[in-house]
């Protein structure tokens, strides 16, 4: 293995022990509390991981070959907005969704800004000469940055869920910079997954440091990067195909926000009724009742996995097809998600009790309107 490679795993991993050993200097600003809709978790766990990744990434900078750094150069540096508000928040717990999103979104244009990149089609007919206009691509761009940082954070429940679907985004990111030959933008995807692989070995499967808002940011804006890079650098890659490499994350963000559209909720506001939710009340839960909660926390990750490999195959084993064909792929795998979702949910309306975080939840909609937001406080799992 290069020896970049090597240093940022070491040092991610690392600097994660670290972290963890020392929470009780820095807990009283870094720990992630028990209380809240989204909270599974059993223990105060510090929640800024995004340190470690981001640490191993820089380090891995220097060693790389000149042809990685002028690549991940800009990425490092268009990333400190969305990494900086993430960890203002993890620290605070006062920055407002609004003002974390706006983050990522300067991220995004901060990058075009840098390189000269921005995305100028999206295999959609007439959507594509639109973006012709550069401030309209750029707008576009910073968007599209923001909306996979986000994606990435909002699956940010489980131990490892967020950090190894980002895996196998990057796999298969790399797998298609490598059918074009790219092998700068290859190393890249492998130096990123480094970085975030020594910070998976901590947080999987015991949860012992969390990605927090800075590493969902970070991660989420590295992988939505990467995949402007790897469209804008190679013209004959379909914008479907990159899509699917990251289509779990981003498919899990448009159905939450149809969903609260539906039930007429914020499209901000947190809830425990995202699928990875309802997997481990309905699915795990039920089946090992007697496992600790770590345990069952970590059990969902590797279903959810299988359904961001299920998306990410796609792209890649796809990548040579028409759009046309890439584009049901994608709107396949929605319906896998919608019919898994619904099915999951009718067992929630059917079985609130499985968990206090649904006892609230007392209408029954009908089977293709979602399921209502909890709206009480929750009791988490001892």
């Amino acid at each position: 293995m290069e020896s970049f490679i090597t240093l940022a795993f070491g040092v991610a991993l690392g600097t994660s022990l670290v972290l963890v050993f020392t929470k009780h200097w820095h807990g009283h600003f870094s720990l992630d509390h028990t209380e809240g809709v989204q909270k599974f978790h059993t223990k105060p766990t510090p929640r800024i991981g995004g340190i470690a990744i981001g640490a191993g990434m820089v380090a891995g900078y220097a060693l790389a070959p000149a042809a990685v750094r002028a690549l991940l150069g800009p990425l490092l540096l268009a990333s400190i907005p969305a990494f900086a508000a993430g960890m203002a928040e993890d620290v605070t717990k006062r920055v407002g969704v609004k003002a974390r999103l706006l983050a990522t979104m300067v991220s995004g244009a901060l990058a075009c800004g840098l390189t000269g990149f921005a995305l100028n089609r999206v295999g959609i007919p007439y959507v594509n000469e639109l973006l012709v206009w550069t401030p309209l691509a750029i707008l576009f761009t910073a968007f599209a940055a923001a909306g996979v940082a986000n994606a990435i954070n909002i699956i940010d429940g489980f131990n490892g869920l967020s950090s190894g679907t980002a895996l196998i985004a990057l796999a298969a990111l790399g797998s298609l910079a490598g059918l074009q030959g790219d092998e700068p933008l290859v190393w890249l995807c492998a130096l990123t997954a480094a970085a975030i692989g020594g910070f998976w070995l901590v947080n999987f499967p015991l949860g012992k440091l969390f990605l927090g808002d800075g590493g969902a940011y970070f991660v989420g804006f590295a992988l939505a990067w990467i995949a402007v890079l790897l469209l804008m650098r190679h013209p004959a890659v379909s914008p479907w195909a990159a899509l699917l490499a990251c289509g779990y994350p981003v498919i899990e963000v448009l159905y939450s926000v149809w969903r609260r559209w539906r039930n007429k909720l914020s499209a901000g506001a947190p809830d425990s009724m995202h699928l990875h939710s309802l997997v481990k009340t309905q699915l795990i839960m039920p089946r090992f009742p007697n496992w600790h909660p770590r345990l069952r926390n970590a059990a969902v990750s590797p279903a959810m996995w299988l359904y961001a490999g299920l998306t990410a195959s796609l792209g890649v084993v796809l990548q040579g097809a028409a759009e046309s064909t890439l584009a049901a792929s994608f709107a396949a795998c929605v319906l896998v998600y919608h019919l898994v979702y619904q099915r999951l949910a009718a067992r929630a309306r059917l079985h609130p009790t499985a968990n206090s975080d649904l006892a609230g939840l007392t209408s029954a909609p009908a089977p293709l309107e979602g399921l209502p937001e909890a709206r009480t406080k929750p009791t988490h799992q001892p």
